[in-house]
């Protein structure tokens, strides 16, 4: 904390908070907020009542792949890209947002998040690492999370060939009848961009 003014310190502290209370782990605060372990810690304890969990980030890109993980990841991610261009680079406070508004979206459907936190985090690092790509949908020309260096020609996104296992659990025919809705459903989030994602709007 040496040579911080203390207004700088106060943002790092509420930057703190706000990425604690979205569910942020303490690997992820310690390597983005400039706060000491101890006092990183003390933040999590009053905030959530617990102590921090312990174990591993998750690592495995396959996740993002499964029907609805891919889904609601594209649909966080293309918020995110929005984001970035609107708080000028800040990954910190793009992530924030656009994890809030993911949240929101999912919410305006009646639905329960896929996406933790610190998936989300994760799934920046793995493009950040070019190790997962957008591809375009030929169909519906919504862009989706595709493992890196796929064939990008006459890809269908999971929303337009869903697996035949898609809508045999009570959520998955929730999301599905979201799907078959057009405009109005999921499409409209994941749809043709960023800003279209971030405002729920298609052409």
């Amino acid at each position: 904390m040496t040579g911080k003014s203390v207004l700088q310190e106060a943002r790092e502290v509420q930057r703190a908070i706000d990425l604690i209370e979205l569910g942020a782990r303490l690997q992820f605060l310690e390597a983005e907020v400039g706060l000491s372990r101890e006092r990183l810690v003390r933040l999590y304890k009053e905030i959530k009542g617990v102590s921090p969990p312990k174990g591993l980030l998750p690592f495995s890109v396959d996740w993002y792949m499964t029907w609805l993980a891919n889904i609601h990841s594209s649909m966080f991610y293309n918020i995110y890209r929005f984001m970035l261009e609107q708080v000028h680079g800040d990954r910190i406070e793009a992530l924030v947002k656009s994890y809030r508004m993911y949240l929101e979206q999912v919410q305006a459907f009646g639905m329960e998040a896929v996406l933790d936190f610190t998936r989300a985090y994760t799934l920046i690092r793995f493009f950040a690492s070019d190790m997962v790509q957008l591809t375009t949908c030929s169909r519906c020309t919504g862009q989706f999370i595709a493992h890196a260096y796929d064939n990008k020609s006459g890809y269908v996104c999971v929303l337009c060939s869903p697996p035949s296992r898609a809508g045999k659990t009570a959520r998955s025919r929730r999301f599905t009848s979201l799907v078959e809705a057009g405009p109005a459903g999921v499409h409209a989030v994941a749809g043709p961009g960023p800003a279209q994602a971030a405002t729920g709007q298609v052409h």
